[in-house]
C-alpha cells in the first residue's frame, strides 16, 4: 500500500512537468509563428509604416502654361500661393485640430470638414490640402503654431495670375479643383487628388498642353514632425505655353465698349479665320473661382440680369434679325429672282393671304431696288424674296456658309445655332411648315437662331468672296524652353461658289449701309477706311401693349457686322448687344471702336478720333426713333 503511494507521488510530478513542458513547447512554437508571420508575411507593411513615420512625401506642383496673345503679351500667367495641407496618420485628433485652424486663421469649420472627408479615401499618408491660397497673416500665424498642430504643413502651389484683370475671362475660363467624376476618368489619367485643372473654354480646351507634371520631395522628419534632411527630389515639369490668335489691344478696346451692356463681339481675319478678339460682356472674376466662391459674390452672379457667367460669343444663339438680309440677297441673286435693278413698293407692309407682315417703316419705303433695301433694311423687299426662295431653299443657301452647326472654334460646348426648314419642323413639332412663317425666316427670325461665331464667320466669308474658315484662338504651342511644338495653320470649312456678280451686287449694298445717306450703320463709320456692313435687331418677346416702356429683358437684341476695308477686305466683326434694341445706335458704334483700333494697330489711321456724332440721314430700322422691324412684324403676323 504504502509502495503504491510512493509511485503515485512521484508520478504526480512527472505529470506535471510534462504538462507545463507541452505548455511551453506549445508557447514556443506560437511566438515562432507569430515571429515568422511578422518578419516575413509583414515585413514589408512594417517596413511601409516605419518609413512613413519618419519620411514625409511633400508633392510640389507644377505651374501651369502661360498664356499669350498674338504679340507676346501675357494674357495669363502664375503667382505662388500657399496651401494648408494635412497628414491624416499624423492627427490623432481631427475635431481639435480642425478648431484650432477656425480658431487661429478665421477658416470656415464646413469648409475644412468637407475638404477633410473628400481626402478620407487616399493614402493616410498622403496630404490633404484643406485651405488653399491663405494669406501672408494667416501664413505667419501658422509656422508660429506649428508645434501645435501635428500633422499640419504648409505647401506652396502655384496659381493663375490675371494681369488685365476680368479682360478675356470667357475666352480662359476658370480653375477649380479636380473633381472624384474627373479622377476616374480616362481624360484626367494621371492627376492626383487637389489638383487644380480646367473647367472651362480654353484652360479646359486645352488642359493636358497646359498643366504640366508636378514634382515631389521626400523629406526625413523627427517625432515632432521637424524637418531633418531631404531624401530624394523630383522636380516638377512646367506645362506648355499657348499663343492665341488674339490682340490684346484689339481684345481690350472690345471689352472697353460694351460698358455696361449685355453682349458679345467675335472679330475675325478674313483670310485665315483667326480669332483677333472674344468678347462675352459682363465678365466674371476667373481668379475667384480657384478657391472657395464667396457666398455673396456667387449670388450676385445668379442674380444679375446680365448673366455673366454665359459664354455669349460661344453660347448664346439669338434670331440674327436683319443681319441675316445679307444671306437673302446672295440667295436670291444666284437664283435669278432678282438682280440689281429689281423694284418693289413698299408701302409700310406687305399683304400675305389674310395677313398682313409689317415693314419697321409704317410709312413705306417706295420703290426699293437691292441696294436700297440692303441700305434702309426694307423689310417689304425681303419679305418678297423670302415668299420665292421658300424655307427649304433660304435653309440650303445657309448651309453653304456651315450654319446650323458648329463651326469648330476649338472650346467645348460651342452652340450650333438653328436654320430652320420644313422637315425639322414636322419633326420638331410634328407640325406642317407655314408658308407665313417663311417670312419671318426672310428677316431674320421666327426659329432662325445664330450664334455670335456664326455672324462674323459669314461676314469673312462674303468679304473674302466664298471662303468660309474655322474660326481658331491657337496660333502656336510654346514649350517651357520656348520651342515650338505645334503651329497651326488655316482650315477651310466649306467654299461657297457664287457668281463674281452675286458677290459684287451684295458688297456694294453693304457699303451703301455705312456710307451713304440713310444708311442704318452710319455709326460705324471710318473716313480713313472704307467700312461695309449691316445693322439688325431681334424680336425677344412679342409685345402688343407698349405703354410705359419695356422691362430690360424683353427689350429687343441689337446686332451689327462689318468688314474692312471695302476693296481688300482684312478684318469682320460682329456684334450683338442683348437688349440693346437698335443695332445702328447700340451695337455698330461699338464695331466702330473695335475696327478703328485695328487700323489704328497697323498705322492706317493716325488722326484722334472726331468728336462729331455720326448717324444716319434716316432713321431705318435700328436707330433709336424707330420701332424696330422685328417688333413690328412679330405684332402682325402671329407665328406659331
Amino acid at each position: 500500500m504504502r509502495g503504491q503511494r510512493i509511485i503515485r507521488e512521484v508520478r504526480e510530478p512527472s505529470r506535471q512537468l510534462l504538462f507545463l513542458t507541452i505548455a511551453v513547447i506549445a508557447l514556443f512554437f506560437i511566438l515562432l509563428a507569430r515571429l515568422w508571420y511578422l518578419q516575413l508575411v509583414k515585413a514589408e507593411d512594417f517596413q511601409n509604416l516605419s518609413e512613413n513615420n519618419r519620411l514625409r512625401l511633400v508633392p510640389v506642383a507644377a505651374s501651369r502654361g502661360t498664356i499669350l496673345d498674338r504679340n507676346g503679351e501675357i494674357l495669363v500667367d502664375n503667382r505662388p500661393s500657399f496651401s494648408i495641407a494635412v497628414i491624416p496618420q499624423e492627427v490623432a485628433d481631427k475635431d481639435a485640430l480642425l478648431a484650432s485652424l477656425v480658431r487661429l486663421v478665421g477658416i470656415d469649420s464646413a469648409a475644412l470638414a468637407e475638404k477633410w472627408d473628400k481626402g478620407r479615401k487616399r493614402n493616410r499618408y498622403q496630404p490633404i490640402i484643406l485651405a488653399s491660397n491663405i494669406n501672408r497673416d494667416q501664413l505667419e500665424i501658422l509656422e508660429e503654431n506649428r508645434l501645435f498642430l501635428p500633422g499640419l504643413d504648409v505647401e506652396m502651389h502655384p496659381i493663375r495670375e490675371y494681369p488685365h484683370g476680368l479682360l478675356g475671362a470667357h475666352l480662359f475660363g476658370h480653375l477649380g479643383e479636380i473633381s472624384e467624376q474627373e479622377l476616374g476618368s480616362e481624360r484626367f489619367t494621371g492627376y492626383n487628388p487637389g489638383d487644380y485643372v480646367g473647367k472651362s473654354d480654353i484652360e479646359l480646351s486645352w488642359e493636358k498642353e497646359l498643366h504640366g507634371a508636378d514634382g515631389g520631395r521626400q523629406i526625413e522628419v523627427d517625432a515632432m514632425g521637424r524637418f531633418l534632411r531631404t531624401v530624394s527630389e523630383k522636380s516638377p515639369t512646367t506645362g506648355n505655353s499657348l499663343v492665341l490668335t488674339v490682340d490684346l489691344q484689339i481684345q481690350k478696346v472690345a471689352e472697353a465698349a460694351f460698358g455696361q451692356s449685355a453682349g458679345a463681339a467675335v472679330v475675325l481675319d478674313v483670310n485665315t479665320g483667326e480669332v483677333l478678339a472674344f468678347t462675352s460682356n459682363p465678365a466674371f472674376d476667373p481668379a475667384l473661382f480657384a478657391g472657395r466662391l464667396p457666398a455673396e459674390i456667387w449670388k450676385s452672379y445668379l442674380d444679375d440680369k446680365r448673366h455673366p457667367l454665359e459664354n455669349k460669343a460661344l453660347k448664346g444663339q439669338y434670331p440674327p434679325g436683319s443681319t441675316f438680309k445679307i444671306l437673302m440677297a446672295l440667295a436670291g441673286l444666284e437664283e435669278g429672282l432678282i438682280d440689281e435693278n429689281t423694284k418693289v413698293t413698299c408701302t409700310g407692309s406687305y399683304k400675305f393671304g389674310n395677313r398682313s407682315f409689317g415693314c419697321w417703316n409704317r410709312k413705306g419705303h417706295g420703290a426699293v431696288n437691292l441696294n436700297k433695301a440692303l441700305r434702309e433694311s426694307c423689310d417689304v423687299y425681303f419679305y418678297r424674296l423670302g415668299e420665292q426662295l421658300g424655307v427649304d431653299r433660304i435653309a440650303a443657301y445657309a448651309k453653304k456658309f456651315g450654319l446650323g452647326e458648329s463651326l469648330g472654334i476649338g472650346l467645348e460646348n460651342e452652340k450650333p445655332g438653328l436654320i430652320p426648314t420644313s422637315a425639322w419642323k414636322e419633326k420638331r413639332f410634328g407640325k406642317k411648315w407655314i408658308k407665313g412663317e417663311t417670312l419671318s425666316v426672310a428677316i431674320g427670325q421666327g426659329y432662325v437662331l445664330m450664334t455670335p461665331i456664326q455672324l462674323a464667320a459669314m461676314t469673312a466669308a462674303v468679304a473674302n468672296e466664298g471662303t468660309v474658315y474655322i474660326p481658331h484662338l491657337v496660333k502656336k504651342v510654346i514649350s517651357p524652353e520656348g520651342k515650338v511644338l505645334r503651329e497651326f495653320s488655316p482650315k477651310v470649312l466649306t467654299t461657297v461658289g457664287f457668281k463674281r456678280g452675286t458677290w459684287r451686287a451684295v458688297k456694294k449694298g453693304l457699303f451703301s449701309v455705312v456710307n451713304e445717306p440713310g444708311g442704318t450703320g452710319a455709326a460705324a463709320r471710318l473716313y480713313e477706311v472704307k467700312v461695309a456692313g449691316k445693322t439688325g435687331t431681334s424680336q425677344v418677346v412679342k409685345l402688343r401693349d407698349r405703354k410705359g416702356g419695356i422691362p430690360y429683358q424683353y427689350r429687343d437684341h441689337a446686332l451689327f457686322v462689318a468688314y474692312a476695308p471695302q476693296e481688300k477686305p482684312e478684318i469682320a466683326v460682329a456684334v450683338v448687344v442683348e437688349h440693346g434694341e437698335h443695332g445702328g445706335s447700340a451695337a455698330a458704334p461699338i464695331a466702330g471702336k473695335i475696327l478703328r483700333a485695328y487700323f489704328e494697330g497697323k498705322g492706317v489711321i493716325k488722326k484722334p478720333l472726331p468728336q462729331k456724332s455720326y448717324s444716319s440721314a434716316k432713321s431705318g430700322d435700328d436707330s433709336p426713333q424707330t420701332e424696330s422691324a422685328s417688333q413690328v412684324q412679330g405684332e402682325q403676323n402671329g407665328n406659331d
